[in-house]
């Protein structure tokens, strides 16, 4: 039976891609004084409400829509998150 799933996806830039962004940020933070910040990545967080039989489904149809829209896998990682909605 479907039920309604929310899913959390956060989209971050891999490990090694420029993140121009978290640069920026970075940078802001040490001109207000918060030295001791060395690295930060930006990133997006979607939040999505998805019909589906259960969770794992969920996740699937979640993880299908991040590779063909969401987030680009050659500079993205994401990580999926389902919870009952």
């Amino acid at each position: 039976m479907s039920r309604v799933w929310s899913v959390d996806v956060r989209v971050t830039p891999r490990e090694g891609i420029l993140d121009p962004a978290g640069e920026t940020i970075r940078r802001a933070l040490g001109n207000l004084g918060y030295e001791g910040v060395h690295s930060v990545r930006a990133g997006r967080l979607i939040r999505l409400e998805v019909e589906a039989d259960g969770p794992e489904a969920a996740r699937a149809s979640a993880e299908k829509m991040c590779e063909q829209l969401i987030a680009n896998p050659i500079i993205e990682h994401y990580v999926v998150r389902v919870r009952e909605g």
